[in-house]
C-alpha cells in the first residue's frame, strides 16, 4: 500500500513538474556570439583600437534598461577590450547566422566593424564611434558614420561588470549623431535603417525582441493542477478498493 502512495506522489509530481517551462537561455538573452576574425578588425575605442585575427566573444551587457551596450572579450572571457555604445538597425530579412558587417577600408589599413546581427534577428547593433574616429572614417569610406562625444571614449578602458557603473550611464546619455566627411552633422536614418512602416504595427508579434517572453503560465498552471487532482483522486480510489 506505501508503494501505491509514493507512486501516487510521483505521478502528481511529475504532472506538476509539466508546468514549468525551461528557462530561456543565456545566451538568447545576452545574445553571446563567438566570433573569429581572419585579419585585424577595428572596433569603437579610444583612437583607432584594433583587434589581431583570433576568436572573440561578443555580448551585450547585462541591462534592464538598455539592449545595446556591446562588450567584446577575449576568448577565455577574461578580459575585456571595449564597452561599446550602439544603436538599433532594421534588416528586411533575418538569418540564422551571425552577420557582422564592416566599412571600406583603405590599402593596409583594417577594416572597421560596423554593425553586428544576432542569428535570427530583425534588429541588430549598430556601433557608434568616438567622433573624431568617426570623421576619419566617414572620410574613408565617404559616407556618413555614427559619432559620440570622442571624452567618453576614454571612460571605458577599464572593464565594467555592471550597468549601473557611472561610465555605463554616462554611455547610455550619450548624444548620439551622424557626421559625414565635412564633419556636417546629418539625419541618422542616412546610417540606420528604419522598420518599414507596414511591420511597426506587429513588430510586437516578431520573434526576435530583445526581451525576453513574459507571458504568464498561469492558465498553464490551472490546467496542469487540476490534472494532478483529478489523478490523485483516480489512484485515491483505487487505493480504497485495493485495501
Amino acid at each position: 500500500m506505501d508503494r501505491f502512495k509514493v507512486g501516487a506522489m510521483i505521478f502528481c509530481l511529475a504532472l506538476v513538474a509539466l508546468a514549468f517551462p525551461a528557462g530561456a537561455k543565456a545566451d538568447e538573452w545576452n545574445k553571446k556570439t563567438i566570433v573569429t576574425f581572419s585579419a585585424p578588425v577595428e572596433i569603437p575605442g579610444v583612437g583607432a583600437q584594433v583587434l589581431p585575427a583570433g576568436t572573440y566573444i561578443f555580448k551585450l551587457l547585462d541591462s534592464q534598461s538598455n539592449r545595446h551596450i556591446v562588450q567584446i572579450f577575449n576568448e577565455r572571457q577574461d578580459h575585456l577590450f571595449s564597452t561599446i555604445l550602439a544603436i538599433p538597425n532594421y534588416r528586411l530579412r533575418s538569418t540564422d547566422k551571425t552577420v557582422m558587417t564592416f566599412r571600406e577600408r583603405a590599402t593596409g589599413q583594417p577594416e572597421a566593424i560596423r554593425a553586428w546581427f544576432y542569428p535570427g534577428n530583425r534588429w541588430g547593433q549598430e556601433f557608434v564611434y568616438p567622433k573624431a574616429r568617426a570623421i576619419e572614417l566617414a572620410r574613408r569610406t565617404n559616407l556618413p558614420v555614427l559619432a559620440m562625444p570622442t571624452e567618453l571614449a576614454s571612460t571605458l578602458v577599464e572593464p565594467v561588470k555592471s550597468a549601473d557603473e557611472a561610465p555605463v550611464i554616462a554611455l547610455k546619455e550619450a548624444p548620439i549623431e551622424a557626421v559625414k566627411p565635412t564633419g556636417e552633422v546629418v539625419a541618422m536614418t542616412e546610417v540606420v535603417e528604419p522598420p518599414p512602416v507596414q511591420t511597426a504595427a506587429v513588430q510586437s508579434m516578431e520573434p526576435d525582441q530583445s526581451l525576453p517572453k513574459t507571458a504568464s503560465p498561469l492558465p498553464l498552471l490551472g490546467l496542469i493542477g487540476l490534472l494532478s487532482l483529478t489523478g490523485g483522486a483516480g489512484l485515491s480510489v483505487i487505493l480504497k478498493r485495493l485495501v
